[in-house]
């Protein structure tokens, strides 16, 4: 049987090609795109509002968001939304509970990005903190939200239909 550093070949199918590092973990390469991994929050509070930031970069620099990002390549994603969090908001949370995945083709104009979102219902507004890349942060009524990035508003609507009824 062939062997790549002590890793057997037929464990590499032809849509990938392995490297290994000097200290004999495997990493891949492919040859084909894939998309990113974000995750977005929502914070409902007890006055039926929701958090928001101001973006403070392109792409949608100044339109409203649900606070999110990026996932780092050894983070969990409710860690990666706590850290997202605290990071826009100034604000850390207690329970997160994933509502659903957004995979939309076009939801982001930079490239293909599959967004995970997890939902918190909290006690009051606590009082938001902008950083990073958030201009602002602001607690919104549920029924009197801005313009909104990406495909948020559709996250929104849906996750009201489901749990505000």
């Amino acid at each position: 049987m062939s062997m790549t550093n002590d890793f057997p070949l037929f464990l590499f199918p032809h849509s990938f090609f392995p490297l290994i590092t000097t200290n004999n973990t495997l990493m891949y390469t492919y040859n084909y795109p894939r998309p990113a991994v974000t995750i977005d929050a929502i914070l409902i509070s007890n006055l039926n509002t929701v958090l928001l930031i101001e973006r403070g970069r392109e792409p949608y620099k100044g339109k409203w968001a649900l606070p999110g990002g990026f996932i780092d390549m050894d983070e969990e994603l409710v860690i990666a939304c706590r850290r997202e969090l605290e990071e826009e908001t100034g604000l850390r949370v207690g329970e997160l509970t994933q509502f659903r995945a957004y995979g939309g083709v076009n939801r982001d104009p930079r490239h293909r990005t599959i967004s995970v979102v997890f939902y918190s219902f909290q006690d009051e507004e606590s009082i938001p903190q902008a950083g990073d890349d958030a201009a602002k942060a602001q607690w919104f009524p549920l029924n009197q939200l801005p313009d909104l990035a990406f495909d948020h508003l559709q996250i929104l609507e849906e996750f009201k239909s489901e749990f505000l009824k």
